[in-house]
């Protein structure tokens, strides 16, 4: 691994000791990758993923932060039909900066809270 790497993996164990998701509020955490971006919600005291998007379904050619703007909606989308309104965000590590910020604004205009 390389040092960015293991930045990422220690800042989420630091930020994971003190965000978990309940099943009234499950957990909406992000993984981004150098070409794809995926969002999950999870419930955690259960273990259970219960809405999970990802930009491999979308096959138009966009600019990656457009792209993560449509999985925050489509993931916001998704949580409402599995009957989740309020989430806790989970960065996940990365900063609060370019697709992880637009997928969370885009998953907020689409009425999910956090």
């Amino acid at each position: 691994m390389t040092t960015k790497e293991l930045r990422r993996i220690k800042i989420k164990k630091r930020v994971r000791k003190h965000i978990s998701g309940t099943a009234e509020r499950p957990r909406l955490t992000v993984f981004r990758s150098n070409k794809q971006i995926y969002a999950q919600v999870v419930d955690d005291l259960s273990g259970h993923t219960l809405a999970a998007a990802s930009s491999l379904g979308i096959k138009e050619k966009a600019p990656k932060k457009e792209i993560a703007s449509k999985v925050g909606e489509l993931i916001a989308v998704k949580s409402k039909e599995a009957g989740v309104e309020a989430v806790v965000f989970d960065r996940n590590g990365y900063l609060y900066h370019g697709r992880v910020k637009e997928l969370a604004e885009a998953a907020r205009k689409s009425g999910l809270k956090f």
